[in-house]
């Protein structure tokens, strides 16, 4: 297939994130559970640099095009210069951090964790842990556009915070969504955000509070798959927005990848199934690929993990289906 790569020297175990770079439409990171953050140039297919971790990567993210940040099981924040390869320990929260994104506009590293508590940090400062944040609940995924930053915890809990006034957030939400929270993506326009659940779901959601912006809020169905008169329900595992058109991707444990125009509420396009569960996905910063990560996401336990193919990432040129349609 001339429309997608398979990038070369994949993680070993599960993919947990893949990120592109803000600036660089070339650059690629994949953090995964073989305690490995990864950076990959996806036009030349090559691993340009590899960094070890003592457990299980959770999360990562870029702040510019040489340094980015991971987080995991072993509960320490790290910036990674990707020139020299060397590893800065920042500080630790007490629980696996388990989301992180860089705010431009701040400066700033913002990561979540299972203690539940979001630190800042200032990588740059003598002591880089500037604050922290209680939260009534464990973190599992974190969004950020323009300085609103969307935080969603365990019991279906949202928080939604101005991150240059962070005594208080600014909305407290509850899903929209009957089930768990697994996946979390913001409106590259800043107007909303969608979210995931594990019972193949998606909601789309508006930050303006008024009456008017709550009324546009839905939720549909997908993921889902009736096989032989019996509907099977997939896991909404990651959600990214393509940053020109502010279409939408979802990824599903069932192996695909749908493209959705929230504004007419019309699937745009679903791509070949692949043959694993995908954990993660990104849109590159111009919005010419997509990187989709394939790997076992442990819903089946133990029991699915014996049969699971090796983890691979695949990066795809993106074409008119990512745009919305006219009329």
């Amino acid at each position: 297939m001339s429309d997608q790569v398979e990038i070369s020297s994949p993680p070993f175990d599960s993919v947990s994130q893949v990120r592109f770079s803000p600036t660089n439409p070339d650059q690629l990171l994949v953090s995964a559970w073989d305690t490995t953050v990864r950076l990959y140039d996806v036009a030349a297919n090559e691993q340009k640099a590899k960094f070890d971790h003592r457990a299980a990567v959770l999360t990562c993210c870029f702040s510019d095009a040489s340094h980015a940040y991971s987080g995991g099981l072993d509960t320490g924040v790290r910036e990674l210069d990707l020139t020299s390869e060397k590893v800065t320990h920042l500080g630790q929260h007490s629980n696996s951090v388990s989301s992180m994104n860089y705010s431009q506009e701040l400066n700033a590293l913002i990561t979540g964790s299972w203690d539940q508590t979001l630190r800042f940090w200032d990588p740059r400062a003598p002591t880089a842990e500037q604050s922290t944040h209680s939260l009534p609940e464990r973190v599992y995924h974190t969004d950020l556009v323009n300085n609103t930053l969307v935080v969603a915890m365990a019991s279906r809990l949202f928080h939604i915070y101005d991150i240059r006034k962070m005594d208080m957030p600014a909305q407290q939400r509850e899903s929209s969504l009957k089930f768990m929270t697994r996946s979390l993506a913001c409106m590259v326009d800043g107007q909303g955000y969608a979210i995931g659940s594990v019972e193949g779901r998606i909601g789309v959601e508006y930050f303006d509070p008024s009456p008017e912006a709550q009324e546009k809020k839905y939720a549909f169905k997908c993921h889902r798959q009736a096989v032989e008169e019996v509907d099977h329900v997939w896991p909404v595992n990651a959600l990214a927005f393509h940053p020109v058109h502010n279409t939408f991707a979802s990824a599903g444990s069932d192996g695909t990848v749908s493209i959705w125009d929230h504004k007419v509420k019309k699937r745009l396009r679903q791509y070949p199934k692949y043959t694993a569960p995908i954990p993660s996905i990104a849109f590159n910063c111009d919005g010419t690929r997509l990187a989709v990560g394939v790997s076992y996401t442990w819903d089946d336990g133990e029991e699915g993990a014996k049969s699971a193919e090796r983890p691979a990432v695949f990066v795809r040129k993106t074409g008119d289906e990512v745009k919305p349609r006219q009329g």
